[in-house]
């Protein structure tokens, strides 16, 4: 039997442990420091691993993250995670106002206002006053179970104070940090890899990564916004009073929240952090307005997926002017020639901006900016800036209108524009910085996946002759690559690994790899569907490819052209010899094969959408192909028939618009176990039809 020494022991460490942490990151006032409270987690870290049966849900040492997950298990909301109408002006915020006063009978009513984080929402759930799940927003119904990774924020409570209801649910917004985004991308640009392009886009990322230790690494927070249950909080009459209950039961609640009693106060409110939102230490895009009274919102509900009782007051996009000094020039994997501006430095949204997207030749044509001119800049949902347009009245005369270059400006081969082609591009497969984007894009996690080698060193290795082409990683050594400054031997030992574990990868991953105009990993998977290796697939006539359900004549004539050019040829012998396999044992199950007429489905083609109950959506394709159907992904004049699951989306409805039989899961399922008695060619019976 356990002694009652450590288990009291660490009972105290768990509560003095929850109660500094709620200090030090909810409250921001320590009362200890931080060498006195990691002698207090160490001590609790020891006693725990000497008696792992002490060991709670709720401990602080369950923050620094578990083992790597291989998937994230779906959890359905108890009540949807609805989506905020939007006001972009006063009066669109004054007409909302008089809507909702409208249905409450022109009663007065107080607002509460909230910075709209600009983060992920999620559900966090607790039971017993201990937290069990943490889940994402999703579609709004179904989110994911990212709790491992929510465990690992020290601003969500693993446990609760004082007296809550036995089963308590919340939802909050996480978010990234500037300065966490700042320091992040500092190290990628150390470490000579491709900077992150905001901190939402990051934060997300992080929270979705199936390794908790990621997570934990990164200075997520957060900041509760609202009780999703109701059950044991009867005495709560307002939206404020339930934030403040919330805080005191040991949540983080933003303190620039306020109470507005009026909607010239919300205005206030606005205009203040309109001018004051780059002052604050995460990124924010608008006000949330929301009706404080319970019963009130109660009364107003929800109207589509939008509750009628809160509106986002969003922010305009910032915008600035200043001069074009020029037009470069980027080129890129595919040899696409892609411009953008150089600008007189200007701050934007906080943030100072050198260069701009100007998207290609057509838009800047479309849009009249010349060089020299004063343009305005906007920083897109305050991530991207674009240029908006020129400010003719500014002009002198001396401003020049843009030409695309003749000659590519990295290699001066000749440009090559297609009809049908909103790019100009460089044809020359050697061209040097065509080869730096190829590389980095063949080695990164979606094709050939050799980790350990970044932007960085993708671009060291061409820079000395060590890689060609992409076949030349195949022929790098480890000595060699020690003898590059900065190479360690734990990173060429992994890098050489790595490139080793990639002569195995599957066929579709090796496809994208290779980097072809318009083959992309959807594309790749549908080659791989119907063609063993790429040596099969290079000697593939175009009417060959374009028969295959998702490839068109544009995408077909890349393929073929791709594969007809010597220095790919070359390239794709240099990978086979290296002992990179290029193809796979038999065609996926899910191959389009040519099925025989006299088969029950023969001759028959089906397509699968929505969300089927008594089996997935790839075994119900596995059984119509096993009873020699054709399985496709749109709707056409050629489908058969549309087996339709739950929200099945825009498909059901095209082949309403053009007759096709409709079945639903049942009509599907009498139809498999009886295809001979139930002929696939006649109609469905009227009890099968949606």
């Amino acid at each position: 039997m356990l002694q009652s020494g450590p288990a009291r022991r660490a009972e105290e460490l768990r509560r003095e442990l929850n109660y500094h942490n709620h200090r030090y990151y909810t409250l921001d006032s320590p009362v200890i420091t931080d060498g006195q409270y990691d002698l207090l987690l160490r001590e609790l870290q020891d006693i725990e691993a000497e008696y792992p049966e002490l060991l709670t849900a709720d401990s602080p040492t369950q923050r620094v993250g578990g083992e790597p997950s291989s998937a994230f298990v779906s959890v359905e909301h108890s009540r949807p995670m609805l989506s905020l109408g939007n006001a972009f002006n006063f009066d669109e915020l004054a007409a909302w106002h008089k809507r909702i006063s409208g249905l409450l009978d022109g009663a007065d009513f107080d607002m509460v206002c909230e910075l709209k984080i600009d983060g992920l929402a999620v559900n966090l759930t607790y039971e017993n006053a201990v937290l069990v799940q943490g889940a994402t927003r999703g579609n709004g119904t179904t989110g994911e179970d990212v709790t491992r990774n929510l465990r690992t924020i020290r601003t969500i409570p693993l446990s609760l104070a004082g007296a809550v209801p036995p089963r308590l649910e919340v939802r909050g917004e996480v978010y990234l940090p500037v300065k966490e985004f700042q320091r992040l991308n500092r190290e990628r640009e150390e470490r000579g890899e491709p900077l992150y392009a905001n901190p939402r886009n990051t934060g997300a990322g992080t929270i979705r990564q199936l390794d908790p230790k990621v997570t934990a690494a990164r200075n997520m927070q957060i900041w509760v916004y609202s009780l999703n249950s109701t059950e044991g909080t009867d005495f709560l009459k307002g939206h404020w009073e339930a934030l403040e209950w919330l805080g005191n039961a040991g949540f983080r609640i933003n303190p620039k929240n306020r109470l507005c009693h009026s909607l010239d106060e919300v205005q206030n409110y606005y205009q203040k952090w309109l001018g004051r939102r780059h002052d604050l230490p995460y990124e924010t895009d608008g006000v949330v307005v929301k009706v404080s009274p319970l019963d009130m919102q109660e009364r107003l509900g929800i109207v589509g997926r939008e509750p009628r009782w809160a509106i986002a007051y969003k922010f305009p996009a910032e915008r600035a002017t200043t001069r074009l000094l020029r037009i470069g020039v980027n080129v890129g994997r595919t040899g696409s020639l892609n411009p953008y501006a150089v600008l007189e430095p200007v701050v934007v949204s906080g943030a100072k901006v050198k260069h701009a997207s100007l998207h290609n030749e057509e838009d800047i044509r479309r849009k009249d900016i010349r060089v020299g001119d004063m343009v305005v800049i906007e920083r897109a949902g305050d991530v991207i800036p674009q240029v908006v347009g020129p400010v003719a009245d500014h002009r002198t005369g001396e401003e020049v209108e843009f030409r695309m270059p003749e000659r590519c400006p990295e290699c001066g081969t000749l440009v090559v524009k297609a009809e049908d082609d909103a790019m100009h591009r460089c044809p020359n497969l050697s061209c040097p910085a065509q080869f730096f984007e190829l590389l980095k894009h063949f080695v990164s996690k979606g094709a050939a996946d050799i980790d350990g080698l970044g932007e960085r060193w993708c671009g060291i290795l061409i820079e000395k002759g060590m890689v060609s082409d992409v076949a030349g990683l195949y022929c790098l050594e480890k000595d060699k690559l020690l003898e590059l400054d900065r190479m360690g031997d734990k990173l060429a030992t992994k890098i050489m690994s790595n490139i080793e574990a990639s002569k195995n990868r599957p066929l579709p991953r090796m496809l994208f790899a290779l980097g072809i105009t318009h083959v992309g990993a959807e594309v790749a998977e549908l080659l791989a569907r119907n063609y063993l290796s790429v040596k099969e697939l290079s000697q593939a006539p175009e009417e060959d490819l374009t028969a295959i359900d998702g490839i068109g004549p544009k995408i077909a004539a890349s393929i073929a052209a791709w594969f007809q050019t010597p220095a790919n040829q070359s390239v794709v012998e240099k990978l086979l010899d290296a002992g990179v396999r290029l193809e796979q044992d038999a065609l996926p199950v899910t191959a389009a094969a040519s099925p025989s007429d006299d088969a029950p489905f023969g001759g028959l083609t089906f397509v699968v959408t929505g969300t089927l109950s008594a089996l997935s959506r790839s075994a119900a394709e596995a059984q119509i192909k096993g009873l020699g159907g054709k399985v496709t992904s749109s709707v056409t004049k050629k489908t058969r028939y549309v087996v339709v699951g739950e929200s099945p989306g825009a498909k059901a409805a095209t082949a309403q618009k053009l007759g096709i039989p409709i079945l639903d899961e049942a009509a599907f399922l009498n139809l498999l176990e009886s295809p001979a008695t139930n002929p696939p060619g006649a109609q469905p019976q009227p009890g099968g039809l949606v």
